[in-house]
């Protein structure tokens, strides 16, 4: 039976206005499919991405494959290439069991997208490659985080090589995938490696190449890495100073293009940076090694006929040095008075530990044409307000002469300072009966001088404020005072020297209870139990046997 006439000329209607419609969609690649796969209809665009895509043929035989395997399963939409260029696909139902595939070019899109994640990636790596570097102020550490971090993402192997010292070249060796780095320090001619001379003095260096692997010297790259393929050298900036350099290596393939070397010579900044900053700290902690150990209090000089001991605990634990110090001054004729001295500079510190080295030097040089305590105090006190520092000190002076049997007789002279404490054999403490002006604060000196005999067995300690000023306790704010001071050297009859300092140093540390307190020095002078005197060092207990 023949179709109606209206019939047929209505779909031919349609049809024209569905390619039509196909036709004006110039940014959407089209393509129309019926029930069986053949494509029934495409646009201009789809032909020009790919002609092969055209009406009447077989869309499975002529689609790329992602796109024809989509089709045949019915999935809804399909990424892939067409061509040169990346493409999202949408399906769409159409009437009649035809249905469409909507295909959108995103080639700019995801080259953007990758950037975009390229930047991010290399970012962390940087701020990751930072936080590490900058996590320790040990020199080794950081050079070794340098090559270690270059070597696991920016080559096969990474070399840190260090300027050249007394002829030698200091290396640190990585290899990606092997932990820990293999140091060196050897002598070679940085010449051998195109641009490392120039990147060792902080210059620029030449573009990277391929290395010639006949010219390869030995000693650039770890053991087991075999011939190094392409090569980049970057500087390690330093503060005013080169800090080195990074050789960067692979085993192959091409050289290292333009981000690859913006990403190394980015992360060599950061590496210069934090490989200068732990110069410099290491050179500054080695400096103020050298001044505390000139500025912390000595090991007291063993003094004949006499026990003495002593024990300093800084306000500070990273700076070991402060503002109080003793010194103990054996004499240089039998006839002559030993002296010991203790005291408390103004304030703690570096600042406080080198007024105290000064007042030790002066000290030092005054006892040796001055006897008396008052004239001497006198004279520092004249010493001290003739320097810059606007800060004073209190002094207490110890003048020790051994009188045979186990006696020592004291001459003890505070200046502004706690006056001694004495520890008689039957438990009695006595504070020593001597005053004075604080040194380096006013131009007149007053003092007066406490002369007291020690017998065998009995002791004389000298301590700073850090001990009566200690405070804790139950609410963390009271003073370990004087009687509480009192009451603990009385408890140490019969106790060696040595062995009454370490027993108020214990009780006023376990008063503190790791709070925050002012420098504490102690003391101690005794007159020996017996007829034969044996110390070490000035610490022993130094006792009399017989």
């Amino acid at each position: 039976m023949a179709r109606p006439a209206g019939r047929d000329t209505s779909a031919r209607i349609g049809q024209r206005v569905l390619r039509a419609l196909i036709e004006s969609l110039t940014e959407t690649a089209v393509v129309v499919c019926d029930r069986r796969g053949v494509v029934r209809a495409v646009n201009a665009l789809i032909t020009s991405w790919d002609p092969e895509i055209a009406a009447g043929r077989l869309l499975a035989s002529t689609a790329p494959g992602w796109l024809a395997a989509a089709d045949g399963s019915g999935a809804p939409d399909a990424h892939g290439r067409v061509g040169e260029r990346q493409v999202t696909a949408r399906r769409a139902a159409l009437p009649g069991g035809h249905h469409a595939w909507y295909l959108s070019e995103v080639t700019d899109t995801r080259a953007a997208d990758r950037e975009v994640l390229l930047v991010h990636d290399r970012t962390r790596f940087l701020a990751e490659a930072s936080a590490r570097l900058l996590s320790s102020l040990n020199l080794g550490t950081c050079v070794a985080a340098t090559a270690e971090l270059a070597a696991g993402r920016l080559a096969d192997a990474a070399v840190v090589v260090v300027p050249p010292e007394r002829g030698r070249l200091r290396l640190t060796r990585a290899l990606a995938g092997r932990a820990g780095v293999e140091e060196h320090a050897l002598t070679a001619d940085p010449a051998e490696v195109p641009g490392l001379t120039e990147a060792l003095a902080g210059l620029p260096t030449p573009p990277p190449h391929r290395r010639d692997p006949g010219r390869a010297p030995d000693w650039l790259v770890p053991a087991g890495f075999g011939e190094p393929g392409p090569l980049l050298v970057a500087p390690l900036p330093g503060n005013g100073v080169p800090a080195g350099a990074l050789v960067l290596v692979r085993r192959g393939g091409g050289a290292f293009n333009a981000d690859e070397q913006t990403l190394a010579r980015a992360f060599a900044a950061r590496a210069g940076a934090a490989i200068s900053a732990s110069v410099l700290y290491t050179e500054q902690a080695r400096s103020a090694a050298v001044l505390q150990e000139n500025l912390l209090p000595p090991r007291l000089e063993p003094i004949t006929g006499t026990e003495v001991a002593g024990s300093y605990r800084p306000a500070g634990e990273a700076l070991r040095v402060g503002g109080d110090f003793y010194d103990a001054y054996p004499a240089r004729e039998p006839d002559e008075e030993s002296t010991v001295v203790l005291g408390d500079v103004c304030g703690k510190g570096l600042e406080a530990a080198v007024l105290t080295g000064r007042i030790r030097n002066t000290l030092s040089a005054l006892r040796l044409v001055e006897n008396d305590h008052v004239r001497l105090l006198t004279l520092l006190n004249h010493a001290l307000l003739d320097t810059a520092h606007a800060r004073f000190a209190t002094v207490v002076l110890a003048g020790i002469m051994p009188l045979g049997h186990g006696q020592v007789r004291l001459r003890l002279t505070a200046g502004g300072h706690p006056a001694p404490l004495i520890l008689r054999t039957s438990g009695e403490v006595e504070e020593a009966a001597t005053t004075g002006t604080l040194i380096g604060a006013v131009p007149d000196v007053q003092a007066t001088t406490y002369t007291t005999v020690l017998h065998p067995g009995e002791s004389c300690l000298m301590y700073s404020d850090g001990v009566t000023e200690a405070r804790g306790g139950a609410t963390g704010r009271e003073f370990f005072g004087s009687e509480r001071l009192k009451h603990t050297v009385a408890g140490c009859v019969g106790m060696p020297v040595d062995a009454l300092v370490e027993h108020v140093e214990t009780r006023t540390t376990q008063w503190l209870a790791d709070r925050p307190h002012d420098d504490i020095a102690l003391v101690g002078v005794a007159a020996p139990r017996g007829t034969h005197l044996s110390a070490v060092n000035g610490h022993g207990p130094g006792r009399f046997t017989g």
